[in-house]
C-alpha cells in the first residue's frame, strides 16, 4: 500500500522561519500549492496560519485553506518589493486555488524605449512584446515610476508617453531644455539624453542622487522647508525606482524547485567557502545585546553544532559593568566572560563550575590563572577536539549581532585573552552585510544563498532568546514590586524575603510560619504577607 502523507511539524518547522521579507507557499496532501502569500516578516505571519484563535475566528474560505495545509515552504527576498513582484509571478505560474489577486492578466509595470524610432520615447507598458525594444524593471511601485519618469523629462530631456517625432509643443518647450530645447538639438545629440536616461534607469543613479540629497539640505538649512520636503520626496520616489531589484523568470518551478527544506550540511560547506574559513564551521556561537531599557541590559549566546540548535549549550547573561545603554561595552563585556569562563574550565577541568543556577546564568567571571604555554595547550584541545557534551571548546567562528563597532569590541576582548585567531564575524541587520576583522569593506551575500540564511537564522535565535531572557526578568521585576504595596514590608525585608523564597510565585505557595523563619519577619508581618498576595492573587 502506498504511504500516507502526514503533516509537517509545523511548530517546529516555524523555529527556521526568518524574520526577513519574502514569499511563502502553503500545500496540500498532494504536495500542490494552494496558496502564495507575501510577508514583510514571514516568521510573524505565516505563524499567524497556526495559531488556534486564527481558526475561531475565520471565516469559511480561510478555515478550509487552514484545514487544507499539509506543509509550507518561504522563499527569501531583497524587499517588500521584490516580494510583491515574486508573488505575482508565483501565483501566474502555479495558479493557487486560495488566491483571488493576480489570477488575471494584470503585470507590474515596465518602461520600454524603441531606440529604432528617430526619436525615441519612454514609455509604460505591462507586456514584452517587442524584442528589439529596451525594457526596464519590472517596477512594483507605481505612483513612484511615474514621478521619476517626469523627473526624466526635466532632468534628462527626454520625451515620455505619446508616439511619434515631437510635437511643435514639444519642440518649443521648456520641459525639455536640458541644456537646449529639442527644436535646437539633432536626433543624435537627442539620443545621448536616451542613452543617459537608460543607465539612471538601470541603476547608474549614485551621482545624481547625491548631489539631489546635498540640494535638499541645503534648502533646509536655508528654512525653505517647502522645496526640501519636495526634494525629499522626489529623492524617496527615485531611489524606489532605481533600486537594484531581483528579476524572476517565468519558469519559477525550475528556479525555485519543488520545496525549501533547510540543508545544514550544504549552508555550512556554503559559509565556509564564502568567510574563507578552510571548511565547515561545524560549532557557531553567536552573541546577541537586549537592551530595550536602562534596566535589565541583557545579553544572549547561542549555538549551533553542525548547522543546528544546541540548545543545551545556550547561555545568558546580565550585563554588570556597563553603564547605560552602550551595546559596544556590553557585547565586550559578554565576550570577555564567556571565553574566560571557557578558557578556565579547559586549563583547570570543569569540576569547579559554577554550583548553583543563578552563577550559571550569571556567568560569574573566572580570571585565567595559568602560564602562557598551559593556554596555548587548553586552546589547541579546546578547539581541535571532537565535539563532546561536557567538554568545553572554542568555537570554529564567532558571531556578534551588529556591524564595525560590536565586532571591534569583540575583537579587543578576544586579543587580550589571546584567542585572536579564532574566526569572527560580524553580521549588521539592516543590510546583512558581513564585517571581518582588518578587512574595511563589508561582504554581501546573495539573499537566497544557504550561507547567509544560516547565519541569520542563528542571529535570530540568538535575538530570540536574549528578548526571553529579558521578558522573564521584567516579569520577575513587576511579580517583585507586589510586595512594595504590602504594609510592614519594608525594602530591606522584601530583599530578605525574595533571597530565601527566589519570587513571588514560591512566597505565595509558603506559609506563614515558614515565613515567620525568615531573618527580621516576625509571626504577624508573615500572617499579614500571606493575607496580603492571597488578596492579590
Amino acid at each position: 500500500m502506498p504511504v500516507q502523507p502526514t503533516k509537517a511539524d509545523f511548530k517546529a518547522k516555524m523555529h527556521d522561519v526568518p524574520h526577513k521579507p519574502g514569499v511563502y507557499l502553503m500545500r496540500d496532501r498532494f504536495h500542490r500549492v494552494i496558496y502564495v502569500g507575501k510577508a514583510r516578516n514571514l516568521r510573524k505571519r505565516v505563524g499567524q496560519y497556526f495559531t488556534p484563535s486564527r481558526a475561531m475566528r475565520a471565516d469559511l474560505k480561510t478555515r478550509a485553506l487552514l484545514d487544507a495545509i499539509w506543509d509550507f515552504e518561504w522563499h527569501l527576498v531583497g524587499s517588500e518589493p521584490e516580494a510583491l513582484l515574486l508573488e505575482g509571478r508565483l501565483i501566474k505560474e502555479f495558479r493557487p486555488r486560495y488566491n483571488i489577486s493576480f489570477r488575471d492578466d494584470k503585470r507590474f509595470l515596465l518602461v520600454k524605449v524603441d531606440m529604432r524610432e528617430e526619436w525615441p520615447r519612454f514609455r509604460l507598458t505591462r507586456m514584452k512584446n517587442d524584442e528589439s525594444a529596451k525594457y526596464f524593471g519590472p517596477f512594483a511601485h507605481a505612483g513612484a515610476l511615474r514621478q521619476t519618469l517626469a523627473f526624466m523629462r526635466k532632468k534628462f530631456g527626454v520625451l515620455t508617453f505619446g508616439r511619434g517625432n515631437p510635437s511643435e509643443r514639444e519642440l518649443k518647450s521648456s520641459t525639455y531644455q536640458v541644456p537646449m530645447k529639442l527644436a535646437d538639438t539633432t536626433m543624435e545629440q537627442y539620443r545621448e539624453r536616451v542613452d543617459r536616461a537608460c543607465e539612471f534607469l538601470a541603476g547608474q543613479s549614485k551621482e545624481l542622487l547625491e548631489a539631489l540629497e546635498q540640494e535638499m539640505k541645503k534648502a533646509a538649512a536655508a528654512l525653505d522647508f517647502e522645496k526640501a520636503a519636495e526634494l525629499r520626496n522626489m529623492l524617496d520616489d527615485l531611489r524606489k525606482t532605481t533600486k537594484p531589484m531581483a528579476r524572476y523568470t517565468r519558469d519559477m518551478r525550475h528556479r525555485l524547485g519543488v520545496t525549501s527544506t533547510v540543508d545544514p550540511v550544504a549552508d555550512l560547506a556554503a559559509l565556509g567557502d564564502a568567510l574563507g574559513l578552510g571548511g565547515p564551521p561545524r560549532r557557531m556561537e553567536c552573541f546577541d545585546i537586549s537592551n530595550i531599557s536602562t534596566t535589565h541590559i541583557v545579553a544572549s549566546m547561542v549555538c549551533f553544532v553542525d548547522g543546528r540548535p544546541a540548545n543545551y549549550l545556550y547561555r545568558r547573561f546580565r550585563i554588570k559593568t556597563v553603564e547605560g545603554q552602550d551595546d559596544f561595552a556590553s557585547m565586550g563585556e559578554v565576550v570577555r566572560r564567556r571565553y574566560t569562563r571557557v578558557l578556565h574550565e579547559a586549563a583547570v577541568g570543569a569540576s569547579r563550575a559554577p554550583s548553583s543556577k543563578a552563577e550559571s546564568e550569571e556567568h560569574i567571571d573566572y580570571a585565567p590563572q595559568f602560564s602562557q604555554e598551559k593556554l596555548r595547550d587548553a586552546v589547541a584541545r579546546v578547539g581541535d577536539e571532537p565535539e563532546t557534551p561536557g567538554v568545553p571548546r572554542l568555537p570554529s567562528l564567532i558571531i556578534v549581532d551588529g556591524g564595525k563597532g560590536q565586532l571591534s569590541a569583540a575583537c579587543r576582548e578576544l586579543q587580550r585573552l589571546r584567542l585572536e585567531e579564532v574566526p569572527i564575524i560580524g553580521l549588521a541587520k539592516e543590510f546583512e552585510e558581513i564585517y571581518r576583522p582588518g578587512r574595511p569593506q563589508p561582504l554581501q551575500l546573495p539573499h537566497d544563498s544557504g550561507a547567509l540564511q544560516l547565519l541569520q537564522r542563528i542571529r535570530d535565535e540568538a535575538h530570540r532568546f536574549a528578548n526571553g531572557y529579558h521578558q522573564l526578568l521584567m516579569k520577575r521585576r513587576i511579580a517583585e514590586s507586589i510586595l512594595d504595596d504590602c504594609p510592614g514590608v519594608s525594602q530591606h525585608r522584601k530583599q530578605l524575603l525574595l533571597q530565601k523564597f527566589g519570587s513571588v510565585a514560591r512566597l505565595r505557595r509558603a506559609t506563614a510560619e515558614q515565613i515567620a523563619g525568615t531573618e527580621g519577619i516576625g509571626r504577624k508581618l508573615a500572617e499579614q504577607v500571606v493575607q496580603f498576595l492571597a488578596e492579590r492573587s
